[in-house]
Order: C-alpha cells, then structure tokens, then sequence
C-alpha cells in the first residue's frame, strides 16, 4: 500500500471513530504492516492537509483525533438545542486540585479548599469520567486516593497533565484550570462528533419481514 491509499484509510477511520484512537488501533488497520514511526509521518501530512478546514487533527492522550475548531464553536451550537452540562464552581475547584495535587484524599481536598468536599461533587466528576479512585492511602481509614483519569486529559484537547496551565501557585494555577474546564463546558473545545458514523439505514418493520408465505401474529 502507498503512502496516499494509507493516509486514505487513516483519514476515514479517524473520521468515523466516536473517539481517539491509539496507535495500537491504527496499526491494526494495516496488520502491522506500518510501524509507528512510519504512521506518525503519515498522520502529520494529514494534519498538514486539514490546516486551513475546519477540522483539525489533533494528538490527546488516549490517541488522534479529528475534532471541530474551537472558533467554530458558536456556529456548531446552533444545532444543538440542549446545553453541555455545567458543573458547580465547587466541582470545578475540586477537579483543579485533584489535577495538581493527584494522588490526594477527601481529607486533602478540604485541607486546601477550607470547607468540607460533598460525596455528590466527587461523585460527579467520577460520573463524567473525569476523576477515578487510583488507591488508598496507609493512614487511618485508608481514605481513597483521587487523580485525574485519560477522559479527563482527552476532553481538555491535551496529551499529558505536563500540558496543564503552569502552576506558580495553587490559587493561580487552579483558577487557571478551572477558568478552562468552564471554556469546556461551554464546548471550546468538541470532538467533530458530526461527522462519525453515517446514520444507521431504518430497520424493516416486522411486516416488511414477513415472506409472501409469512403471516404477523398478534
């Protein structure tokens, strides 16, 4: 296979997948037969091609990506009636700390926050996939160990938690966090859903089924 029939099929498999797909998946697409290296050249020209459209292919952790442009946003909107779901400044400040601090315990959480964590918060971003139990900690109770999970990394656009806002300072660092998980929230940042899979052709009703010889039964 040449490079354009393999940038071809890397460009309709990305297209169609409902979320990132690692390099062990796109290998696959090939039998192996392209390493890694030989991919991620492919991948870059493909980046290249898609430049100046408004999608962009984009490297998270969970893998690449075709995903709307984030100026494109408003428009895209539009078409959706419902709003993404907003999360409580408390979640959002909850989320920033486990990010930067990860792994911490409930306890540790409420240490920097000053006041006491509600089980629904954290419940909740581990709900939305965001945050995960990781472990416990050796100490009395053995409170669980919270960080942050791949969801979480591939919902922000980014490949590791090294790409995270600097932080200076818990309070600036935090804010910072918490200032772009709300861009999230308000879809700064969308995977190109839209343009996954076609809609499934409509399934025959039972009496499109049914052979002349058929009959329905009630």
């Amino acid at each position: 296979m040449n490079t354009m029939d393999a940038q071809r099929v890397l460009e309709a498999a990305l297209l169609c997948a409902p979320q990132a797909l690692a390099m062990r998946q796109l290998r696959t697409l090939f039998d192996d037969a392209l390493d890694a290296q030989a991919l991620e050249q492919i991948l870059q020209a493909l980046q290249q091609e898609w430049a100046e459209r408004g999608l962009e292919l984009v490297q998270v952790a969970g893998g690449w990506r075709f995903q709307s442009r984030p100026q494109l946003q408003p428009y895209l909107e539009r078409l959706h009636a419902e709003k993404p779901q907003r999360h409580s400044r408390a979640a959002l400040e909850t989320l920033a700390i486990i990010a930067y601090r990860q792994p911490v315990t409930r306890g540790d959480i409420e240490d920097i926050r000053g006041v006491t964590v509600n089980s629904q918060t954290l419940r909740q971003l581990e709900e939305r996939g965001w945050i995960e139990v990781v472990g416990h900690k050796e100490a009395v109770g053995r409170p669980a160990l919270f960080a942050t999970t791949r969801q979480f990394l591939d919902d922000l656009g980014l490949q590791s938690l090294d790409q995270l806002p600097a932080l200076d300072e818990l309070a600036g660092g935090a804010q910072a966090l918490v200032d772009r998980v709300m861009q999230l929230q308000d879809g700064a940042v969308a995977a190109a859903r839209e343009v996954a899979l076609p809609p499934a052709a409509p399934q025959p009703t039972p009496a499109q089924q049914a052979g002349p010889g058929d009959s329905m039964r009630t």
